[in-house]
């Protein structure tokens, strides 16, 4: 197991921010663990953050891959995703991903996918464009060099000239059919459909209840990858 999650609120000021993350690992768990630590951290120290909140997330999201590129040494060769959501005084959500861990959001019941899955093939020419390939063997996902089953990821330094880290970035409003948003990683998105997700969660009102039912269903399914999930509810 090598995802890690974070799910808490804090003030600042008279603000509240609810802070919500999957980071999903590879080749061991130090780089997920040091997002867990770090990576909120480091968005909120960006000067910037109140007055241009996506600015401030892709700077930290690439100061953070650097610091852990820099200390490989300590940290290892493997690398994560990363879905991050930070909700903005009850109203306004800032949802940014790299990697193929995923939000969705239920809207009046209906799902809907806040972040794009970064997938070797769907950024193939971006990393032939760096001089890497994408193989596809038979039998296996699509993968960076025949390694990698993800196209954007935290750390990972033997690959990251084929690699990016910028993350991709999306603004909600929490209005009254707001209703939920699921975090997870790719173990559970395998095997559950972005719809099915959110009517199992919406059926359970105690969202950590909701998240491990989550869970429950893809183990049932027979995921055979790690999972993860954080279910965060608006209203209900």
């Amino acid at each position: 197991m090598e995802d890690y999650h974070v799910a808490k609120f804090i003030h600042i000021q008279e603000h509240e921010l609810g802070l919500f993350a999957i980071y999903d690992g590879h080749l061991g768990d130090t780089v997920p663990s040091y997002l867990q630590k770090h990576l909120f951290s480091n968005i909120l120290k960006e000067e910037d953050f109140w007055v241009d909140p996506n600015r401030a997330i892709a700077k930290a999201y690439e100061r953070t891959d650097q610091a852990i590129l820099s200390q490989s040494a300590d940290l290892g060769r493997g690398g994560s995703t990363a879905v991050t959501a930070i909700l903005i005084n009850g109203q306004r959500l800032c949802v940014a991903n790299v990697g193929d861990s995923r939000a969705v959001l239920s809207r009046g019941g209906q799902a809907l996918q806040v972040t794009i899955d970064h997938e070797p093939n769907t950024e193939r020419g971006s990393i032939e464009n760096k001089g890497g390939f994408v193989s596809n063997m038979p039998g296996d996902v699509p993968r960076v060099n025949g390694q990698l089953a993800v196209s954007r990821a935290f750390g990972d330094k033997s690959l990251k000239t084929h690699l990016r880290s910028d993350p991709d970035m999306r603004n909600i409003e929490i209005d009254n059919s707001t209703e939920l948003l699921i975090l997870a990683s790719d173990g559970l998105w395998k095997v559950v459909a972005n719809q099915e997700a959110v009517d199992i969660a919406r059926k359970i009102k105690d969202p950590q209840k909701a998240a491990k039912q989550l869970i429950v269903e893809a183990v049932k399914r027979e995921s055979r990858d790690d999972i993860s999930c954080v279910v965060v509810r608006f209203r209900g």
